[in-house]
C-alpha cells in the first residue's frame, strides 16, 4: 500500500528505487507466504464442525442454495450426516431468524461453493482473508512507521499470533470482521496521504523548493477527491455488514479521519484549522464513510430482499408501520414509538423489524457459558476458549503415553506477544499523550474500537475471541515499540547495538512461544504431562 518511496536505501537513486520497489512488495509477499503455508497446512483438520461452525457453516450453505438462512436440525443430528459418507444434507427451505448479518456467511459460502460443504470448504475463505490480512498489515506498517522492516515485522507478529491464526482456520465471523476493519485502516491512510499531498501541492513554494505555509489555503482550499475515504467506507460496511461491532470503527475511524484533515490544515498554515475541517472536510468525510457504509450495508441483504421466504421478509406487508421498540446503553435507554411510514418500502421496514428483534437478542443475552470472559482479561490472556477436545487413548490417534493423551484446539493468543504488546500500548500511550505521535494515536484508535465498547456489555455473553478484531493493531504497536528498542536513527553504535540484541531476543521468544503452543492450535495429539504445561495460567484448561 505504501508508495515505492517509503525507505530509502544507499546507493544510486536508480538502484535505490529499484531495490525499494522490491523489498516494498518482495518483504510483504513473502511474510504472507509463510502466514498462508501454515494457514492451510492440514486445513481439513480436525475433521469435525468445530465451536460455532454448526451455526456459520451451515447458514453459508443455506445462503447459496436459497438466498437466505434455512433451517437445520439440531447440530446433534446434523453435524454427523454433513460429514459421513455419503454426506446427507438436511437443510429445510422454511426460513431460520439468525442474529448476524449475512456478509461473513456469504464470504464463507465461497469457500463452500468452490470446494464443498466440507471443513476444507467452509474454512477455506477464512484462511485466505487471514493470509491477506498479513500481507496488508506489512503495507500498513511500511505506510506507518515509513519502514519495510518494521512493516514486515508487524505482518510477521501477526502471522505467529495464537488468536490470529486459530481463527483463520475456523468458519467464524470475527476473523472476516477483523479483515474489513484492517482495509479500511489501510485505505484511511492512503487517503491522509492523498489529501496531504493535494493540499502541499496548492501551497506557494519558497526559495528552498519546499512549500511554505498559507493561511488562507490552509484555510479555504477544499482536499479534492477522496476515493480513498470512499473505499474505506466500504470496508467499513462490509465490517458492519458480518457483525456489528464493525459500527464502533465506522465512529472510531470517522472521527480519526476528520483529527487527520485538521492536522492537515495546521501544518499547511490554516489560522483555525479546527473550523477550517469542520466546514471543508467533516461534511463530506460523513458523506463519504456513513452513507457508503450503510447502502453497502444494505446490498449485503440483497440474498433476503430477492427471496420471499427468509425470515420476517413479509412482515410489512399488511402492516403500515414500523415496529415500536427501545435501544439501550447502560443508563441510557431510546424509546421507538409506533409511526406510520407506508411511504418506506415494505421489504426496508420488514428488515427493520427484523433489526431490531437481532438488537434486542443481543442486548439481552446472559446466558452464561463455561468459556465467557470478562473484557477486563482480554490482554492478559485470562480465559480462552476451546473449540475442540478428544482425550485419545494408549494406540488412538497417535497416543503412546500410558495415561492417555489430549487433543484440543485452543483459541487463545500467544502468550508472550499480548503480554509484550500490553507494555506497547502504554508506550504508544506515551507517545500520542505526551509526543503528540499521530502513528501511535492512530493504532490506539483502532485498539480502543475494538476493545473499549465491550466493557458496556460486560453482563452479556461475551468471548476472548472478539479480541481477533484487534489483534493486526496489538501486533502494529508491538512492532513500533520494537523500532523503539532498536534506537533513532542518530543513536551511537553502542546503543543501537544493545537495541538489537533486546528487539531480536524478544521477537525469537515470541516466534518460539508460538511453536511451543502449536498443538494446542492444531488440535495435534499430546500427552497429558506436555498438554499440562502448557496450561501457564489455571483458567487455560
Amino acid at each position: 500500500m505504501a508508495p515505492d518511496t517509503a525507505t530509502e536505501p544507499h546507493g544510486p537513486p536508480a538502484a535505490a528505487r529499484r531495490t525499494a520497489r522490491w523489498t516494498g512488495w518482495g518483504g510483504p509477499l513473502l511474510v504472507a507466504l509463510f502466514a498462508g503455508l501454515i494457514r492451510f497446512w492440514h486445513l481439513s483438520g480436525p475433521r469435525a464442525v468445530v465451536f460455532d461452525e454448526t451455526y456459520y457453516a451451515k447458514d453459508a450453505w443455506a445462503l447459496f442454495k436459497l438466498g437466505y438462512e434455512g433451517v437445520w436440525p439440531d447440530g446433534k443430528v446434523a453435524d454427523p450426516q454433513i460429514l459421513a459418507h455419503p454426506q446427507a444434507v438436511p437443510l429445510s427451505h422454511d426460513p431460520a431468524y439468525v442474529v448476524h448479518p449475512p456478509l461473513g456467511k456469504w464470504v464463507i459460502g465461497l469457500g463452500e461453493w468452490a470446494f464443498g460443504l466440507n471443513p476444507f470448504g467452509w474454512r477455506f475463505m477464512v484462511a485466505l482473508l487471514g493470509t491477506l490480512s498479513v500481507l496488508m498489515l506489512c503495507r500498513i506498517g511500511r505506510l506507518l512507521f515509513r519502514s519495510t522492516a518494521l512493516g514486515c515485522l508487524a505482518g510477521g507478529l501477526l502471522a505467529v499470533d495464537g488468536l490470529h491464526y486459530v481463527m483463520s482456520r475456523t468458519a467464524l465471523l470475527d476473523l472476516v470482521v477483523s479483515f474489513f476493519v484492517v482495509a479500511a485502516f489501510g485505505c484511511l491512510l492512503l487517503d491522509r496521504d492523498w489529501s496531504r499531498a493535494r493540499l502541499a501541492a496548492a501551497l506557494p513554494v519558497g526559495e528552498d523548493g519546499t512549500a511554505v505555509p498559507d493561511q488562507l489555503i490552509g484555510d479555504r482550499t477544499g482536499m479534492g477527491r477522496r476515493p480513498w475515504r470512499i473505499a474505506a467506507g466500504v470496508c467499513l460496511g462490509l465490517a458492519c455488514a458480518t457483525k456489528w461491532n464493525g459500527l464502533y470503527f465506522l465512529a472510531a475511524f470517522g472521527l480519526m479521519s476528520v483529527l487527520w484533515d485538521i492536522g492537515s490544515r495546521r501544518a499547511a498554515g490554516a489560522h483555525r484549522p479546527c473550523l477550517s475541517a469542520l466546514r471543508k472536510d467533516a461534511g463530506w468525510a460523513f458523506l463519504a464513510l456513513v452513507p457508503t457504509a450503510i447502502t453497502t450495508y444494505l446490498l449485503s441483504w440483497t440474498g433476503w430482499f430477492a427471496s420471499r421466504n427468509g425470515y420476517g421478509r413479509n412482515w410489512a406487508a399488511h402492516r403500515k408501520g414500523l415496529s415500536p421498540g427501545h435501544f439501550s446503553l447502560p443508563g441510557l435507554r431510546f424509546d421507538v414509538p409506533q409511526l406510520d411510514l407506508t411511504w418506506v418500502p415494505a421489504s426496508l421496514r420488514s428488515l427493520w423489524h427484523y433489526q431490531v428483534q437481532v438488537y434486542e437478542f443481543h442486548v439481552n443475552l446472559t446466558a452464561q457459558h463455561r468459556y465467557q470472559s470478562d473484557p477486563w482479561s482480554w490482554p492478559v490472556l485470562g480465559r480462552p476458549v476451546l473449540y475442540y477436545r478428544e482425550s485419545p487413548t494408549y494406540g488412538q490417534d497417535g497416543c503412546r503415553a500410558a495415561d492417555g493423551c489430549i487433543r484440543e484446539v485452543l483459541g487463545i493468543g500467544t502468550p508472550l506477544l499480548w503480554w509484550a504488546a500490553c507494555f506497547a500500548l502504554l508506550y504508544l500511550l506515551y507517545r500520542w499523550g505526551l509526543r503528540r505521535d499521530w502513528r501511535a494515536g492512530a493504532v490506539l484508535c483502532a485498539v480502543a474500537a475494538g476493545y473499549l465498547p465491550w466493557f458496556l456489555y460486560q453482563e452479556r455473553t461475551i468471548f476472548l475471541f472478539y479480541a481477533v478484531v484487534f489483534v493486526p493493531f496489538l501486533c502494529l504497536a508491538a512492532a513500533m515499540m520494537v523500532g523503539a528498542i532498536l534506537g533513532p536513527p542518530g543513536a551511537d553504535v553502542r546503543r543501537r547495538r544493545w537495541g538489537a540484541v533486546g528487539a531480536v531476543t524478544l521477537v525469537l521468544l515470541i516466534i518460539w512461544n508460538f511453536i511451543y503452543f502449536f498443538p494446542l492450535y492444531t488440535g495435534q495429539t499430546l500427552p497429558r504431562d506436555a498438554w499440562q504445561a502448557r496450561m501457564w495460567l489455571d483458567t487455560w484448561n
